[in-house]
C-alpha cells in the first residue's frame, strides 16, 4: 500500500479508527452470543437492541453533521464522539445484565453518531481527486482493527472460557489509546473557507438531483442490510461453535481490510457507480448463499465475498457523496444519508429478527438478497453519476 498520497491527518484518523475498532469488534461478535447464550435473549430482543443503537446514532449523525458545517469545525466532534464510545465499553463487564448492554450499546452509538459525519467530512476535505483512495484507506485501517478485535476476544475466551465480562473490561484499553490520538486531529484550514447556515430543509431543496437519487437508493438498501450479528448467529447455528462463528467474522474483516484501499482507487479510476453497483450485486449473491447454505465451508467462502462487498461499497458511498457536494456542506450531506440509513437499518434489524423468530433464518436472508439485487441494478444504470 503506497501511502505517499495519503495526508498525515488521514493517517491519524486511520489510527484512531484502528484502535477504536479493535475495542468495538472485541465486543461486536461477542455481544449477541452473550445476550442469547448467557442472558437468554431472543432474536427479536437482539434486533431491538441493535435497532435502538442505530436510531440513536442516526439522529446524532444528522444533527452533528449539520452542526459541524455551521460552526466550521470537525475535530471537536471527533474528540467527544470517540471519548463517549470508550467510556461505554466496560459497562456490561461491570454489570452483566440486558439493561447494561442496552446502555453500553446506546452510549457507544451516541459517540459514533456525534463523530461520524464530521469525521467523514474532514476526510473528504483532505481529498484532491482521490476521495475513493482516502476513504478506502480509512476503511481499511478501521477494518484491520475489526479483524484484530475478535482475535483478541477469542484469545481471552480461550484463556478464560466463557468469561465474557473480562472481554468487555479488556476492550477499554484500546479505546483509551484511540482517544489519545484524537487530540492531535486537526481541521483543515482553507483560505476563504465559509461556514454553512443551512437547515436540512433548505439543504434538501438546494441539493443536486444526483445526491437525492443516491440517498434514496442507499436508504432502501439499508433496510435489507440488517446488522451483521445475524450473519454471526447464522454461522453459529451451522457450526455449533462460538469460536468458529467469530473466526468467520474475523476472516471477513481481513478480506475487507486488504481490499478496501485498492477498491477505493478503482472507484476513482472507473467511477463510483460501477464499483458500488457491483458491490451490491455481490451482496445479493452472498445473502442468497446465507439463506441456503448448511455447510460451514460455504459460510467461510461467503464471508470472504462479504469482505469484497464491504470494500466496494462502504467507503466508496461516502466518497461518492463527498464528491457531490461542496466542502462547507459535506457534514450535512453525509450526516443526512447516514441518519436516514441508520433509521432504515434499525427497522430492518428489527424486521429481520422477527422474521427469523417466526419463519427461520432463510426468509430474512432471501428478502435482503432480492432487494439488494434490484438496488444494485439501479445503481449500475446511473451512468450520469460517475
Amino acid at each position: 500500500m503506497k501511502l505517499k498520497s495519503i495526508p498525515k491527518q488521514v493517517v491519524i484518523l486511520g489510527l484512531v479508527s484502528l484502535f477504536t475498532d479493535i475495542a468495538s469488534e472485541m465486543l461486536y461478535p461477542v455481544t449477541p452470543i452473550f445476550l442469547t447464550a448467557v442472558l437468554g435473549s431472543s432474536m427479536a430482543v437482539v434486533g431491538i437492541i441493535e435497532g435502538i443503537a442505530e436510531i440513536t446514532a442516526g439522529l446524532l449523525k444528522g444533527y452533528a453533521g449539520n452542526l459541524s458545517d455551521k460552526i466550521g469545525k470537525r475535530s471537536i466532534f471527533v474528540i467527544i464522539g470517540y471519548s463517549l464510545s470508550a467510556l461505554s465499553k466496560p459497562l456490561p463487564g461491570i454489570f452483566p445484565n440486558i439493561s447494561s448492554v442496552i446502555i453500553s450499546r446506546t452510549t457507544d452509538r451516541v459517540g459514533k453518531g456525534i463523530r461520524t459525519a464530521p469525521r467523514d467530512a474532514l476526510l473528504g476535505s483532505y481529498s484532491e481527486g482521490n476521495s475513493g483512495a482516502i476513504f478506502g484507506f480509512h476503511r481499511g485501517m478501521d477494518t484491520l482493527g475489526a479483524a484484530i478485535g475478535p482475535l483478541a476476544a477469542i484469545l481471552l475466551l480461550y484463556l478464560y472460557p466463557d468469561n465474557f465480562q473480562l472481554v468487555f473490561l479488556a476492550a477499554f484499553v484500546p479505546s483509551v489509546i484511540a482517544v489519545s490520538f484524537t487530540f492531535i486531529v486537526k481541521d483543515r484550514t482553507t483560505t476563504g473557507k465559509s461556514k454553512s447556515q443551512l437547515s436540512y430543509a433548505i439543504f434538501w431543496k438546494t441539493s443536486s438531483k444526483q445526491y437525492k437519487i443516491l440517498l434514496v437508493l442507499i436508504v432502501i438498501f439499508s433496510f435489507v442490510n440488517s446488522s451483521d450479528v445475524f450473519l454471526i448467529l447464522k454461522s453459529k447455528s451451522i457450526s455449533g461453535s462460538d469460536i468458529l462463528a467469530i473466526l468467520g467474522y474475523v476472516f471477513y474483516n481481513l478480506i475487507y481490510a486488504v481490499t478496501s484501499y485498492p477498491f477505493g482507487k478503482l472507484s476513482d479510476k472507473f467511477g463510483k457507480n460501477l464499483i458500488f453497483g457491483i458491490g451490491l450485486l455481490i451482496f445479493s449473491l452472498i445473502y442468497f448463499g446465507f439463506a441456503l447454505s448448511t455447510e460451514m465451508i460455504f459460510i467461510w467462502i461467503l464471508f470472504a465475498f462479504y469482505g469484497i462487498y464491504s470494500a466496494s461499497t462502504e467507503g466508496i458511498s461516502k466518497a461518492w457523496i463527498s464528491d457531490l457536494v461542496s466542502d462547507e456542506m459535506r457534514g450535512s450531506a453525509i450526516g443526512l444519508v447516514t441518519m436516514l440509513s441508520s433509521f432504515s437499518i434499525m427497522l430492518g434489524s428489527f424486521t429481520a429478527g422477527v422474521l427469523w423468530d417466526s419463519y427461520g433464518s432463510t426468509v430474512p436472508f432471501l428478502l435482503s438478497a432480492v432487494v439488494s439485487l434490484v438496488v444494485g441494478v439501479l445503481i449500475l444504470s446511473l451512468k450520469f453519476m460517475k
